[in-house]
């Protein structure tokens, strides 16, 4: 097996190995760090696809990751309040199905990702980066704005969402789960790089001139890429409000964009497993590093400032070498 294959398989064994044995030891919050870990790779692995396979580098995806989160409590907060969702023109109940809400977060994800993209991708470079973000940042201030759903301060979501079979209240379930969804998205991003869509879109992303004289719109093949990138993200922005039962505009921040572009960043921009590896980092980083000082990210500055200067393959790029991502 080739090394960066075998990294991967070394990355997930270690982060499902990481819950089980917090689970023998009895420690309950590192089984909460680990479903973490796995929801934010989620979230890299969304801005990976647009950001690794399409080459669009996004600071608005907090916009989808927000959305998501904002569609969990839309669904959720009506069950809790013993009201129905709408009343008019029909009534129509919330729901706190899992299955129903992710439904609901990766359609939102998905038509917000439409909008956006069909706009900031008539745009490239610098300008497209500034779109992005001003988007975000609109769906920001939108959120601090809406009453229905705590304004400023957010709104909790006392009980936990369930999922046929599983009691999502045990963190080792919940953390399964996360689990489960971060490896399917993974391997829908695998598929979809060695794919004919992917490989056009490779091209696109490299000489999109030569694709377009092909009888290919550069453009169509980006916007579908953002898409089902937002989609992802927004999938990631329901977990991860279940996660923490809370919903609050800090979501939808540039602060988040800027997070979520690190851990791809520090992983390793187009590989496979690059959004997950940069992922734990980063929560190691936060978990270890900010019980010592508040300034921790001074720390993960430098760690970045490294990667960039020195291993622009990230950690997977360090560690597999040159080889070539999602083969």
């Amino acid at each position: 097996m080739r090394r960066e294959p075998l990294l991967n398989l070394m990355i997930a064994l270690a982060l499902l190995a990481v819950p089980l044995a917090a689970q023998a030891l009895d420690e309950p919050f590192a089984i909460t760090l680990a479903t973490k870990v796995a929801i934010l790779a989620l979230a890299g692995v969304g801005l990976n696809i647009a950001l690794g396979l399409g080459g669009m580098v996004s600071l608005g995806h907090a916009a989808f990751f927000g959305i998501g989160g904002y569609m969990m409590a839309v669904l959720a907060a009506p069950v809790q309040a013993y009201e129905p969702l709408m009343t008019w023109p029909i009534e129509l109940a919330g729901t706190k199905s899992m299955p129903l809400i992710w439904l609901g977060a990766v359609i939102a994800g998905a038509v917000g990702a439409l909008a956006i993209g069909a706009l900031s991708l008539r745009t490239s470079g610098v300008y497209f980066i500034m779109i992005t973000l001003a988007f975000g940042q609109m769906l920001y201030y939108f959120a601090i704005s809406w009453p229905a759903y705590g304004g400023e301060d957010g709104i909790a979501i006392y009980v936990r969402n369930g999922f046929p079979g599983l009691n999502t209240l045990d963190p080792l379930q919940f953390f399964a789960l996360a689990y489960a969804v971060l490896l399917a998205a993974l391997w829908l991003t695998h598929r979809l790089g060695g794919s004919p869509f992917g490989l056009a879109l490779a091209g696109a992303r490299q000489a999109p001139a030569r694709v377009a004289a092909l009888g290919i719109r550069p453009y169509r093949l980006k916007l579908a890429a953002f898409v089902l990138s937002g989609a992802v993200t927004a999938l990631a922005g329901a977990l991860y409000a279940d996660l923490n039962r809370f919903v609050s505009p800090s979501m939808l921040s540039w602060h988040t964009s800027g997070e979520i572009m690190v851990l791809v960043i520090l992983g390793g921009v187009g590989r496979l497993f690059g959004p997950v590896a940069g992922a734990a980092l980063f929560i190691l980083l936060e978990h270890f590093l900010g019980g010592i000082s508040e300034y921790w990210q001074l720390f993960l500055g430098l760690i970045l400032l490294g990667i960039v200067l020195f291993a622009r393959g990230g950690l997977i790029g360090t560690l597999a070498g040159r080889e070539v991502p999602h083969d």
